[in-house]
């Protein structure tokens, strides 16, 4: 159980790399509370492959790398945005290689390699694991400071807000058997994506979109959320989870080819394999469509063998590893890969100093959108994005102090609520959160995955609203969204009978589920409006009927409560 509790400074929601970096680089006599869902080396971040992008070889330049992003992001990009993070780029690598992050080195020096959409060799790697090496070091950077208290395995619920400021001033969460109120005097969420709402993903099952339902539940504005990028080289395989394959084995030569062995990427982009994500990722459902006769189930094919096999052993090691669990031999034969959603450009909208719309939070790396991406992310860019943003959270350390004297009376109600198990039907409960969690992630992939039309979105967001409500007259539903503000309460699992929860631990995954189901409830609701009101195809959105780019639609989707609307249009 969690002591303590009172006094935090600065509460950071999410254990990757961008609630490790925020953890890090807020100042060192702030009390931080560091909380994770998982243990503290489990997320997204430890299963980023690629690398992490910067300018630093002698023919590249920051500049370059704002062109190759803007390209990218298909006129969605916030220029200013996008130059910020490529200059600070640099900085940010020498930072991590100070903190002991041992990047693949060529001769002494930092070995770089290309990815798709990029014009240099600016990729740096720790071969196919550079997430695990950057999480591992950040994780131990982190246990050897005495201010951050890191908080594992706990489930947030809710923002807390001030009713007469609208400020931010903590959250809710689950902890053993307690639904705890914790106090701080700033909240940081960086919870990364929501891939788990899509039958097809190469995310981790904790990516449930948790900081992004979250904040629109208590009013934060959000941006962009129909850009959705599809990885179009995820191992698929009967039984398989859907393994990315980096999109680094193609920038050192990997080549995809289709049932007969042609090169099929180049009848729908110059560039081949190397075309930006969304354009492959299409390029392979389109001709799946064309020449399959069950796409939804087909594959295409990536060969490593033109690449010489030290090469693949030296840089690829996990892949080799992954593939070889699941018999096959890379060196031999080629890969089964199709595309699964892998990246939310779309977020909790923040500027270049993590603020967003509600005093008091803020949003770091994949939950936030800062601009930078636009409507389609260059790969190697999201780590960095996590670093360069992450240590703008040093700059507001007046600001967050400002806050000390906000904060008066006792923190927690001498009488807590209690709520007792057994007055619930609690198989009945679970069989029917059970069966939703089941269905959405199948019902979203249908209609708003890589191809999207009208028709299918609305049939799906009708679909999603009538699970909400039958999500919401659930009793434990009735109890918790009930519970007032900073009032705590206790699941009393003193009554346990044969028909309940064996013992405290099914108690806390029960609860898990339940929160993670509304989460995703929630963002594929925000998904599936947010596609159907952009009519037009752009970046990681595809619409059937809308196949254009349109100039008018050069602007961002915003959205607050049940409010959708247009930015001002965006600067080319």
């Amino acid at each position: 159980m969690l002591q303590n509790l009172n006094h935090f400074d600065v509460i950071v929601v999410g254990a990757g790399a961008a609630g490790l970096y925020t953890a890090l680089c807020l100042p060192s006599h702030f009390r931080v509370g560091l909380i994770a869902k998982e243990t503290i080396n489990l997320s997204a971040s430890d299963w980023a492959q690629g690398g992490i992008a910067a300018a630093i070889a002698a023919d590249d330049s920051p500049q370059l790398h704002v062109e190759d992003t803007l390209q990218a992001g298909a006129g969605l990009c916030d220029r200013a945005s996008v130059e910020f993070l490529a200059h600070k780029a640099p900085e940010s690598i020498q930072s991590l290689v100070d903190m002991g992050v041992a990047f693949d080195r060529r001769d002494r020096e930092l070995a770089l390699t290309i990815e798709a959409a990029h014009s240099r060799r600016r990729v740096l790697h720790a071969a196919d694991t550079t997430g695990r090496q950057v999480i591992a070091t950040l994780t131990a950077r982190v246990l050897e400071r005495q201010n951050i208290q890191v908080i594992p395995q706990t489930i947030v619920l809710s923002l807390w807000l001030n009713p007469q400021t609208g400020h931010c001033e903590g959250i809710s969460l689950f902890d053993s058997n307690r639904i705890l109120w914790l106090r701080a005097r700033a909240v940081v969420l960086a919870t990364g994506g929501g891939g788990q709402v899509f039958a097809q993903t190469t995310n981790p099952k904790l990516s449930t979109g948790d900081g992004v339902a979250i904040a629109w539940r208590a009013g934060a504005m959000l941006r962009d959320l129909e850009f959705v990028q599809f990885h179009p080289t995820a191992l698929t395989k009967p039984g398989a989870d859907r393994f990315l394959i980096s999109e680094a084995v193609r920038g050192e030569g990997a080549h995809l080819m289709d049932d007969t062995g042609r090169r099929f990427a180049f009848d729908y982009h110059p560039a081949g394999e190397l075309a930006p994500r969304d354009v492959v990722s299409r390029a392979i459902y389109s001709h799946l469509q064309r020449t399959s006769a069950d796409p939804a189930t087909a594959c295409v094919w990536l060969d490593l063998r033109s690449i010489p096999e030290a090469k693949i052993r030296q840089r690829f090691p996990n892949i080799v590893q992954v593939c070889q669990h699941w018999g096959i031999d890379v060196f031999q034969e080629p890969i089964p890969v199709a595309p699964a959603a892998h990246y939310w450009m779309g977020g909790i909208a923040a500027d270049l100093t993590n603020h967003t719309s509600i005093p008091g939070l803020y949003a770091v790396g994949e939950t936030a959108s800062t601009g930078v991406h636009g409507a389609n992310r260059l790969a190697s860019n999201s780590l960095l994005e996590c670093v360069v943003f992450g240590a703008q959270m040093a700059l507001l350390k007046d600001e967050v102090e400002g806050r000390k004297d906000e904060y008066t009376g006792s923190d927690f109600s001498l009488y807590p609520l209690s709520f007792s198990l057994s007055e619930i039907d609690w198989l009945s409960q679970q069989t029917t959160i059970e069966a939703i969690r089941y269905e959405l992630p199948r019902l979203v992939w249908q209609s708003a995955g890589i191809c999207r039309e009208q028709q299918g979105l609305e049939r799906a967001i009708a679909q999603v609203q009538l699970w909400q409500q039958a999500f919401i007259t659930l009793p434990l539903s009735q109890f918790l969204l009930q519970l007032p503000p900073g009032q705590p309460a206790h699941i009393n699992v003193s009554d346990l009978s044969a028909n309940l929860p064996a013992n405290l631990l099914e108690v806390e995954q029960s609860l898990r589920l339940w929160s993670e189901t509304r989460n995703l409830l929630d963002i594929a609701y925000l998904i599936l409006k947010s596609a159907a009101f952009r009519t037009e195809s752009r970046g990681g959105h595809y619409r059937l009927d809308y196949p254009h780019t349109e100039a008018h639609w050069q602007a961002h989707t915003l959205i607050q409560y049940e409010q959708w609307w247009k930015s001002e249009p965006t600067a080319t």
